[in-house]
């Protein structure tokens, strides 16, 4: 089953890392939060960049599922 990510919006403060290691998948508005470029299901080659976005985000706002 395909990992996605999720993001904790009450927990981002629009630091733009994860935009930065996931241009694939994650856009930003104007301030810096991320928007989604499509449902945030994360292709197998792009695990390894989701992993350590999650790992890296300074507010821990990100998170990475493979349940449905």
């Amino acid at each position: 089953m395909p990992a996605r990510l999720h993001v904790d919006w009450t927990a981002c403060d629009a630091h733009g890392l994860c935009t930065e290691l996931l241009p694939e998948l994650l856009d930003r508005d104007q301030w810096g939060y991320p928007l989604p470029r499509n449902d945030l299901t994360v292709p197998a080659d792009l695990e390894r960049h989701a992993h350590q976005a999650t790992r890296l985000c300074p507010r821990l706002a990100l998170r990475l599922s493979t349940q449905p």
